[in-house]
């Protein structure tokens, strides 16, 4: 079932916040790259690669239902930095934003009675549960080293241990 319109706009607009969410992550990697934690930077492009995975699978499910997926303006990242935990409590905000947004994808779709996007909204919402609970899990345990210098340089070497993908998971 093609979607209406106004739900095209919807997901088209998710689409967007996908690739704009993958930006800041890539400016919050660059942050870290200049305070030389290559780990916190390196999982920080790993989660850049994932938000274009997720823009993704909202350009499929578009595609696939006979509508025309469009990625809109994306603004410059406009995060500041001063240390690594104000990186990650900057992350920890931008999965608050996206979390927000797709609840209220799924509440249009319920609303236009749109069941075919439940399954992939139903996906998008464990999804973000996972992405808040890591980004704010990495908050708490950067601020429990207290600036500590070898206990960043452990967490640092920890986070930069996770596995690589590609956006085309």
């Amino acid at each position: 079932m093609k979607l209406t319109e106004d739900l095209e706009k919807a997901f088209n607009n998710q689409i967007t916040l996908e690739f704009e969410a993958s930006m800041v992550y890539r400016q919050l990697a660059i942050e870290m790259d200049t305070r030389d934690l290559p780990g916190m930077a390196s999982w920080l492009r790993h989660q850049a690669d994932e938000e274009i995975v997720h823009a993704n699978k909202f350009i499929a499910h578009l595609d696939n239902r006979g509508n025309h997926p469009v990625i809109g303006n994306i603004p410059a990242p406009t995060v500041t930095a001063d240390s690594a935990l104000s990186v990650f409590q900057a992350a920890a905000a931008h999965e608050e934003r996206v979390s927000e947004a797709i609840r209220d994808l799924y509440r249009t779709c319920e609303e236009a009675g749109d069941l075919d996007a439940r399954p992939l909204l139903n996906w998008f919402l464990g999804e973000q549960i996972e992405e808040e609970a890591t980004v704010t899990e990495i908050v708490a345990r950067i601020a429990m080293t207290g600036n500590d210098g070898p206990g960043l340089l452990r967490l640092d070497s920890e986070l930069g241990a996770r596995p690589t993908g590609t956006t085309e998971n």
